[in-house]
């Protein structure tokens, strides 16, 4: 089984799939975005399984921080790549990749399928 979290340290999300995963004992490598950064050959294959809609989180203050040209400028894949290359932090988090399967964001009750624990 291949499993890697990706995110941000700082971002509670991330925070709160870190602390179950460690009270689940499993310690899954980390990559963090600000300090490893995004390829798009690492997005290319998130983007196939669940869209660019859903990989750019246009709920969080890096979405509502940029300028409203730059907002209106995501309007497909090619757009989407650029900004989450220039901006990681726009990117849905964290992003749970189990046997080359990506889950977005931290849903306890998901998590626990997934894991097949209680």
């Amino acid at each position: 089984m291949r499993m890697k979290l990706y995110g941000i340290p700082n971002c509670n999300t991330v925070k709160k799939a870190r602390a179950w995963l460690s009270e689940q004992g499993m310690a899954l490598p980390f990559h963090d975005f600000k300090k490893q950064g995004v390829s798009e050959a690492l997005l290319k294959p998130w983007l196939k399984q669940v869209g660019w809609e859903k990989l750019v989180n246009r709920q969080g203050t890096t979405w509502r921080q940029l300028p409203d040209e730059a907002r209106a400028a995501v309007s497909d894949e090619a757009s989407a790549i650029r900004l989450m290359l220039e901006k990681p932090s726009v990117i849905k988090r964290p992003v749970l990749e189990k046997d080359g399967k990506i889950t977005l964001g931290f849903d306890e009750a998901v998590y626990h399928t997934l894991f097949g624990t209680k």
